[in-house]
């Protein structure tokens, strides 16, 4: 069904394309429908409350011109059977999800805008990092069961923090663990030196990172370059008191591997938003008293929210720091 709503929008803003918001999350907030629909009339919505797949996508984008997508698998199976799709805007920064070499071929332009929720992913890094420092949840889950223990923690501010990707979400966290005055060790395979140098961050090699870090996180993107980036051998190579986390993309860390860590000792514990499938179904990582997993809310605040869907309504005409990744080879 295409939800219609006539305003005081003049001819030149409004536009005739049938769009499609397959986000859920877009989908269930009134203010970026009504600001999409202002924009374009003719929208169908994900009403679903459901991350659509397989064939139930393909019904769902058929017929459109436009789409706004968030966590659907969008390949070249997909990109065939929609052959009315031109472009697609991305809400949200994950691009793991989309085949954009399968785009180029069918035509289809991708756009994307970098960087647009990176203060709630690292803010809620930096609530995991505390929280772990801390111990904060099973104690908090002690105490509704009379227990009373007082373990002693360790502050932020002691700590040597290592930062494996220091692009738009790192960078943001490095700047909150300095302003804590931690030290903060970072990873990238490019090349940040005006941000070093302003900020204090020491550039170190991945070995140097994982052996000397007191809380390591990660701030990469899912690709196959990192695709099981921390599996046995890297956990290894960290101090057995050290915390880990992963808030940017499940299959970055092997949980297997992350688990017998933990169980073993040979990892003081672990934060993770993001798993390689959600929701996840192996018990034994969650049910660890030194693991902490929250349900994906990195992006989840209602100032990322916003941020991220009007970004996704820019990027259906190329907007205000869209890129389209299909322009490059």
């Amino acid at each position: 069904m295409y939800l219609l709503q006539c305003g005081a929008v003049s001819s030149d803003t409004r536009h005739d394309t049938p769009v499609a918001v397959a986000s859920r999350s877009f989908s269930r907030d009134a203010r970026l429908r009504a600001e999409l629909i202002q924009r374009y009339p003719r929208v169908r919505f994900n009403e679903t409350g459901h991350t659509l797949a397989g064939a139930a996508l393909v019904d769902f984008l058929l017929g459109h011109t436009k789409a706004i997508t968030g966590l659907e698998t969008l390949d070249e199976r997909l990109f065939r059977a929609v052959p009315d799709l031109r472009v697609v805007s991305k809400y949200g920064v994950g691009l793991d999800m989309i085949d954009v070499d399968a785009a180029r071929r069918h035509g289809v332009r991708v756009w994307w805008t970098p960087g647009v929720n990176r203060q709630a992913v690292a803010e809620l890094t930096l609530c995991l990092m505390i929280a772990l420092c801390r111990r904060v949840v099973p104690l908090a889950l002690g105490v509704r069961e009379r227990q009373w223990h007082q373990p002693v923690g360790r502050q932020l501010s002691s700590a040597a923090v290592g930062i494996l990707g220091c692009g738009h979400v790192g960078q943001q966290v490095a700047r909150f663990c300095r302003a804590f005055g931690a030290d903060v060790l970072a990873h990238d395979i490019r090349t940040y030196d005006e941000f070093y140098r302003d900020t204090g961050v020491r550039p170190v090699t991945r070995d140097v990172l994982l052996a000397e870090s007191d809380i390591l996180t990660i701030h990469v993107p899912l690709d196959a370059s990192t695709r099981g980036m921390i599996g046995a051998s890297e956990l290894a190579r960290m101090k057995a008191s050290a915390f880990l986390l992963n808030t940017a993309r499940g299959g970055i860390v092997d949980e297997a591997a992350l688990q017998r860590a933990l169980v073993d000792g040979r990892l003081a514990g672990a934060a993770c938003d993001v798993f390689a499938e959600e929701p996840p179904t192996d018990p034994g990582l969650l049910a660890l008293p030194t693991f902490i997993g929250t349900p994906h809310i990195g992006g989840s605040t209602q100032e990322s929210v916003l941020a991220m869907g009007r970004a996704a309504i820019a990027g259906l005409d190329g907007l205000d720091g869209a890129v389209d990744l299909t322009s490059f080879a």
